[in-house]
């Protein structure tokens, strides 16, 4: 994955953005970075349930009892493609042991995301993460209620 979806690099990045449209336009340019699924990709399993947008999310494995996984995603929506770019820097390309374990309320919520984006966005971004989350479990050979936080 490269530089602009450090998840480090998009806190600092944050910080220094004082008003919201900036982080607004932040978020649409990080978006903008993600590169594009394939029309065969935006298959019906690999849709999000529960997003407002439409949201695809496509997950590949290492192999191996602890594999590292490596999400791609894509939006028809803008600001969407942007939240999907911050939580693939998240979660993308770690073992499934170590995303199931990851609080991404910490993270969220030091980006301040869910007090400035709608509660609709909100929803979508919480069936992406359980969605990445239920992966990393099956992947873990965990059960799927263990991965939800």
């Amino acid at each position: 994955m490269n530089a602009p979806f450090d998840i480090k690099a998009i806190l600092e990045d944050f910080e220094l953005l004082d008003d919201w449209d900036d982080r607004y336009r932040y978020l649409i340019e990080l978006g903008s970075g993600l590169e594009p699924l394939a029309p065969s990709e935006k298959t019906p399993q690999s849709k999000v349930q529960g997003c407002v947008s439409q949201v695809w999310l496509v997950c590949e494995s290492s192999g191996g009892p602890d594999p590292v996984l490596t999400f791609r995603g894509d939006s028809d929506a803008h600001i969407v493609r942007g939240l999907i770019a911050v939580t693939l820097a998240l979660f993308s390309g770690r073992r499934a042991s170590q995303i199931v374990a990851t609080d991404e309320a910490d993270v969220f919520g030091r980006l301040r995301l869910t007090e400035h984006i709608t509660p609709q966005r909100s929803n979508g971004l919480r069936a992406v993460v359980a969605r990445i989350k239920a992966e990393a479990a099956a992947a873990a050979g965990q059960p799927a209620h263990s991965a939800g936080r």
